[in-house]
């Protein structure tokens, strides 16, 4: 038996912590650890995770798959990559119980059975390869070998994949929709189309051209030997030092490196994706001046999903999002850690090369013109906008059968009342509470019985006037997002002759950096998202209450013996008020940073962390409320509500069994969160809607 050395110990030991919840026991048979705390298992603590991303490769396509609940089988990760692949028209006819999956782990991978458990086979990032056995076909049937019993206890070990794997079907890779990165057309859905890795990303020629264009102007300034800040100069208070020619390059590396003073978690693989999605459209407006092949360069790790690590923590927001950006741009070199799905996280040089990529080498501005600019920001800022929109869908159909619930009224819907307030947020709610609730297209029985209150309280009643200026906040940060991920955010600027003009080419030092407009239309939106959180919770009490709901206490039979709901009440009221504190606009704050050169700053990389955490937290009050309400109903039958409330009903019943006696919640509320945040509440009502009065013409 070799002895491991420590070091080669602990990193095995961080690695099984990423696979196990649990965290790990070592046994040390060294006196020099005995009655110390165990450096592994606080190795093993550091790397937990409650909510890993797996990415999965399935029929030649791609997909990143986020897991919140460990505990399920990996039967459960084939069904949500096949549900993700239908969702953007890509037809996946298998049976998820006749595959196996290969877990790949540098130059190895590793044979798993579709009932293991996720958290006992796999940890953030890795990389599963779904793999059909084949079946019979009716048009070229073709008949298998009926394996022996050894060969069956043999296909879940590594030893046996051979095997395996002359029973593969080899299906042709299917072709993802393009993106044309040219700087001006980037929608807030192609984004996080990009970011899952359900497009790609391609250059025209015109791009090009204009990209070479732009790039000659630098290399006419390089070549006569015009002083120009970012060319051949230092660095904010350090502008006014002039670098010689034949240390360009080396500057433009020097800057890329000691900018990346990054610290905290990594971002995810999908919003690792969207900021070096949105880092190629803006180069690709062509106004920074690098050269047109590192632009190519980056296409083609976009395309080929070589991530660089990028830590969360550590930009200010102006002069853009530098210390993010320069870990996206030490991929782009080769340097620091890199993720593709050939080979999971691994050296950058290492990643690159298995990928058939060689490293790019820098040229005069190249550098610079990687990491100024708010993509950090509108990175992250766009998950949490995109998710706001389905917590507000969500948070109409749950008031909606709230009211019939709780007996109220629709009379404050009428679209008399909201035409004499006409703002366009309020219109547009109430007309889709309108469709939803009691009438004559879609009746309710519970809604014709008597009713004992002739008013209905603000969380029901006001729900327009408040989550319609949610909605036109959520229409109001989707403009600024759709301007600022679409324009030129480096500095310096370079321009070109204008038409007509006899001006001469000019770089310009200017500001369209700064980050003041996303981070604050980010504040603004964490503020109007967070206030249906505050109408959920309030709503969720009153279903609670008895005095209220003239329903049993906490929505359970025998209330005593059982505690129904009365706890994850206080799981919801906990994240409200969590949120509240989160509310505090980071914009309003400023640090002046790089010795008074950079003396006001947007701090926009928080607000966008902190409204995404804000949403995350809002599609768990959203989706208890929603389970509530759904076991609500179960004391109204055998009375129904409108058909579209019943549809919503049936899909939560898909995954929730009614609560007839006490138990956990956790792995309920954690399956309604996941369809809120995959918009599968909507989807289920917009059948029975004539159109979408939330977002189409009205």
């Amino acid at each position: 038996m070799v002895l491991k050395g420590i070091e080669q110990l602990v990193e095995e030991a961080a690695m099984q912590a990423r696979a196990f919840e649990q965290p790990i026991e070592v046994e040390h048979t060294s006196d020099e650890f005995k009655g110390q705390s165990s450096p592994f298992q606080k190795m093993a603590h550091s790397h937990l995770k409650t909510v890993i991303c797996v990415h999965v490769k399935l029929e030649g396509n791609n997909i990143a798959v986020p897991v919140t609940n460990q505990n399920q089988s990996l039967s459960r990760l084939a069904r949500e990559a096949i549900s993700r692949l239908e969702d953007i028209g890509i037809e996946c006819d298998m049976d998820y119980n006749q595959c196996y999956f290969k877990k790949f782990h540098r130059d190895e991978f590793y044979v798993m059975k579709s009932s293991d458990i996720i958290k006992d086979v796999l940890s953030d990032g890795d990389m599963v390869e779904i793999v059909v056995k084949k079946t019979r076909s009716s048009k070229n049937s073709q008949k298998r070998r009926t394996p022996t019993n050894s060969e069956s206890a043999e296909s879940n070990d590594v030893s046996g994949d051979e095997k395996t794997d002359s029973s593969v079907v080899s299906v042709p890779p299917k072709q993802l929709p393009e993106v044309d990165a040219n700087g001006s057309s980037l929608t807030l859905d192609s984004l996080i189309r990009l970011g899952k890795g359900e497009a790609k990303l391609v250059l025209s020629e015109e791009t090009k051209q204009k990209l070479a264009e732009t790039r000659s102007i630098v290399d006419n300034i390089v070549d006569k030997g015009f002083v120009r800040y970012g060319i051949n100069t230092g660095f904010g208070l350090l502008s006014k030092v002039v670098v010689e020619t034949e240390n360009l390059v080396e500057l433009q590396y020097n800057i890329i490196r000691s900018h990346c003073a990054g610290i905290g978690e990594p971002l995810s693989l999908e919003a690792t994706r969207r900021m070096l999605a949105l880092r190629i459209n803006v180069l690709s407006k062509a106004f920074s001046g690098c050269n047109p092949v590192l632009v190519e360069h980056m296409v083609e790790m976009f395309n080929k999903n070589c991530l660089p690590l990028i830590p969360a923590q550590g930009t200010v927001g102006a002069s853009g999002d530098l210390a993010p950006l320069s870990h996206l741009a030490q991929g782009v070199i080769g340097e620091g850690r890199m993720w593709s799905p050939k080979t999971g996280w691994g050296d950058a040089m290492k990643v690159l090369a298995t990928n058939n990529m060689m490293p790019y080498r820098l040229t005069a501005k190249d550098g610079l013109s990687l990491i100024n600019g708010t993509q950090f920001i509108c990175g992250v800022g766009a998950e949490a906008l995109h998710r706001a929109k389905h917590c507000l869908r969500t948070t109409i159909i749950i008031n909606a059968m709230v009211l019939d619930i709780l007996e109220g009224h629709t009379n404050a819907y009428d679209e008399r009342v909201h035409a004499i307030r006409p703002h366009n947020g309020q219109q547009r709610v109430a007309a889709t509470l309108r469709a939803l609730c009691n009438s004559a297209k879609y009746p309710s029985e519970i809604y014709e019985q008597e009713k004992h209150d002739v008013q209905d309280p603000y969380t029901i009643r006001c729900l327009p006037q408040v989550v319609g200026i949610t909605l036109d906040t959520i229409n109001f940060v989707e403009g600024i997002f759709t301007t600022e991920m679409n324009s030129a955010t480096d500095n310096p600027l370079v321009f070109g002759t204008r038409e007509g003009s006899s001006e001469e080419a000019d770089i310009i030092s200017a500001g369209n950096f700064h980050g003041e407009y996303p981070a604050k239309a980010l504040d603004y939106l964490t503020i109007a998202v967070h206030e249906i959180g505050n109408m959920s919770e309030r709503r969720l009490e009153r279903l609670c209450n008895p005095t209220c709901s003239n329903l049993p206490a906490f929505l359970v039979e025998n209330p005593g013996l059982n505690s129904g709901f009365m706890i994850p009440h206080c799981t919801s009221a906990a994240l409200v008020s969590e949120n509240k504190t989160l509310c505090f606009p980071s914009s309003a704050d400023t640090q002046s940073t790089s010795a008074g050169k950079e003396d006001h700053v947007s701090m926009g990389g928080w607000s966008a962390r902190k409204a995404l955490r804000v949403v995350k937290n809002l599609e768990n009050v959203l989706a208890i409320e929603l389970i509530a309400a759904c076991q609500a109903l179960e004391f109204k039958r055998p009375l129904r509500t409108t058909e579209p409330l019943e549809a919503v009903y049936n899909l939560v019943r898909s995954k929730v069994e009614p609560f007839v006696k006490d138990r956990a919640f956790t792995e309920d509320i954690e399956a309604v969160q996941e369809m809120i945040e995959n918009n599968k509440i909507w989807e289920t009502v917009a059948p029975f809607l004539d159109s979408d009065p939330l977002w189409n013409e009205f």
